[in-house]
């Protein structure tokens, strides 16, 4: 009879090192793969996101807001026209100079609107470069050797009790359980980016019409200043991760798996935290409103 008992409380101490093991390895698993995934989902365009959203959004752009465009330009360079002769002490110090200044304002503005996109795809160009110089430095320090670290707690496994085992399973299930959330957290912030970029694109005709006066410009420049915001914010993500890497290979030399269960938590809680800081760091950067 006590050797069946002690045979069961073998089996049962062998299953929950099993399982205690799985959910480790899984944990680290899903950091892997999420971090390695982060650099290759913001380094994408929006037409490389998803080109059918952006063939809508073009669309949409090109046939409901660019007409407004146009009509805005036009009042922007009428106004253009009557200040550049109204202010010349009563159109008294017209010059020939005037009027070549007016054309090559109107030249610019014409220009700037109708190569909108092509302007706008670039500055997400730029983020992609960004994103792809800074992978060449991050992605490379970010997997974790799994089976190294599982196998430098195996004596500390096999030595813990079951009531142990137990504890070290919960505490396990709970860090897994925040790593896959905050995965899902994660993708909701790079989504929210790229719907973000959408909806700015979608009405860039607006504010590039603006640039030709003075006042109405301001709605031009602090456009400008809101893409390079959203273009940046992938630099920034790069940043965390890279950050978030190093903290992770620390981590690992840790001698008790309850700390490092603890701290892999932690980290990847406060990475979830930056990562939903990352806009607004980047706006007051670029002082953008």
């Amino acid at each position: 009879m006590d050797k069946i008992i002690e045979r069961l409380f073998e089996a049962i101490h062998e299953f929950l090192v099993e399982v205690v093991g799985g959910i480790f390895v899984g944990i680290f698993d899903d950091v892997n793969e999420r971090v390695g995934s982060i650099a290759a989902d913001v380094a994408q365009t929006p037409q490389e996101w998803n080109a059918n959203v952006w063939d809508i959004v073009r669309t949409l752009s090109d046939t409901v807001i660019m007409p407004i465009a146009g009509l805005i330009i036009s009042y922007i360079l009428c106004y253009e026209l009557i200040t550049a002769v109204t202010e010349k002490n009563n159109m008294n110090d017209i010059g020939v100079g005037t009027f070549l200044k007016y054309i090559l304002k109107a030249c610019v503005a014409v220009f700037l609107l109708s190569h909108v996109f092509e302007i706008t795809m670039a500055i997400f160009d730029v983020s992609r470069w960004l994103a792809e110089q800074s992978a060449v430095v991050i992605t490379g320090e970010t997997s974790v050797d799994v089976t190294s670290i599982f196998l430098g707690f195996s004596d500390q496994l096999e030595a813990m009790g079951i009531g142990e085992l137990f504890l070290l399973m919960i505490e396990a299930l709970v860090v897994s359980l925040i790593v896959k959330i905050i995965a899902v957290l994660v993708t909701v912030v790079l989504l929210g980016r790229m719907i973000e970029i959408f909806l700015y694109c979608s009405v860039a005709p607006i504010p590039f019409a603006t640039f030709a006066n003075k006042e109405w410009g301001t709605i031009g420049n602090n456009y400008v200043k809101s893409l390079l915001a959203l273009a940046f914010q992938a630099f920034f993500i790069m940043v965390i991760l890279g950050i978030y890497s190093a903290l992770i290979q620390s981590v690992v030399s840790a001698d008790n798996i309850h700390a490092l269960l603890l701290k892999i938590g932690a980290i990847s809680v406060v990475l979830c935290l930056t990562l939903f800081k990352t806009s607004s760091i980047s706006r007051s950067i670029f002082n953008a409103h």
